[in-house]
């Protein structure tokens, strides 16, 4: 159950916004307030069975985003690739001699791939 909260809590990251808003608060109720399907009804006025249906209708309509759009495999695909990346920049630094010039252009590489890898990990 933790990895399917983990994989909604992404693709509702990426594609929330594009549900209807009954369905961003269900989705957002259910897995990021860990509300009850009873209680997302209540807040919603509709019935448990309204809530469990809204529920799943907003799941399915977020793995379609994901299967048409891809977005969220693009950026797990990005954020592996430039994990690769610093690993391979740390295996050249060792194989190279370093001097002032391209000590600097290592330093400048690392930074950027931090960014990178810092900014991916604000979306998640």
């Amino acid at each position: 159950m933790f990895e399917k909260v983990v994989e909604i809590g992404l693709l509702f990251d990426f594609y929330g916004k594009l549900l209807s808003s009954k369905q961003y608060q269900a989705i957002e109720l259910y897995y990021i307030h860990d509300l009850t399907l009873t209680e997302i009804g209540e807040q919603l006025n509709i019935s448990r069975q309204g809530s469990y249906d809204l529920v799943k209708r907003a799941e399915s309509i977020l793995y379609k985003y994901e299967e048409t759009l891809g977005l969220v495999k693009k950026f797990e695909n990005n954020r592996f690739k430039t994990k690769e990346l610093k690993v391979l920049l740390e295996e050249l630094k060792h194989s190279v001699t370093i001097n002032k010039d391209n000590k600097d252009i290592f330093e400048n590489i690392t930074k950027i791939l931090e960014q990178l890898l810092e900014n991916n990990q604000e979306v998640r």
